[in-house]
């Protein structure tokens, strides 16, 4: 499998900035035993931007960094912060 990096960049994603929800979703779903309360953690207060059509596009930062934390079973770090 790629590395996290590369597979959330290369992902097509339909929004360069981006994942909308549903591309999160199937993104999770390539993984087993993800500690979500990680996830959500991580995901918590991220800046994103929102498309009136496609409802909130998260940035592939905040997804990578998410991502780690929840392989990880960790919390996010300040130096991660954005």
């Amino acid at each position: 499998m790629k590395d996290l990096h590369s597979l959330v960049y290369d992902w097509p994603t339909k929004h360069k900035q981006g994942f909308i929800q549903s591309e999160i979703d199937e993104l999770l779903s390539r993984f087993d035993n993800l500690h979500m309360d990680k996830w959500h953690d991580a995901m918590m207060g991220n800046t994103c931007m929102l498309d009136e059509e496609d409802g909130f596009i998260t940035y592939h930062i905040d997804v990578l960094t998410a991502l780690r934390c929840a392989i990880d079973n960790r919390k996010q770090t300040w130096l991660e912060f954005d």
